[in-house]
């Protein structure tokens, strides 16, 4: 069985990002590593002092599945452009757990289609968060 894990990268806010989505799903980090604490990059020279707390790798478990980031910053990383390349689509239990996950990654953010009943039998929205990543919330209707 394949198992789909979504990674981001982020300019720098990788930890505040995880901090967020922790305090609406729960859970602990699976991994936390720091620039600092990692081996040193190839090509990239001696690490700048400022990047040693920027996020090397994070991860936390939703579910079966795992959410994954680093910080892609330069000059560790090529520059990250923030936006609508990435959609993360949840699947919830029930119509109530998909409202209170699409108000709480919605705050703060931007809402692009409320939650609401749809054509193909479910209650669906999407929304970017406050840090500009893309959200789907599908709720399948009992049939």
């Amino acid at each position: 069985m394949v198992k789909l894990n979504t990674y981001l990268n982020f300019p720098g806010t990788a930890e505040e990002a995880f901090n967020f989505y922790k305090s609406i799903f729960g859970g602990e980090f699976c991994v936390l590593q720091r620039y600092k604490d990692g081996p040193p990059m190839e090509g990239c020279g001696e690490l700048p002092p400022e990047l040693g707390e920027k996020i090397l790798h994070i991860s936390m478990a939703i579910g079966n599945n795992a959410l994954m980031a680093s910080d892609a910053v330069p000059p560790m990383c090529p520059p990250v452009s923030v936006g609508s390349n990435v959609s993360l689509s949840l699947h919830p239990d029930s119509e109530e757990e998909g409202r209170r996950l699409f108000d709480a990654l919605s705050a703060g953010g931007h809402v692009q289609m409320p939650y609401q009943p749809m054509f193909w039998g479910a209650v669906f929205g999407m929304c970017a968060d406050k840090f500009g990543i893309q959200w789907m919330v599908n709720y399948e209707l009992p049939k």
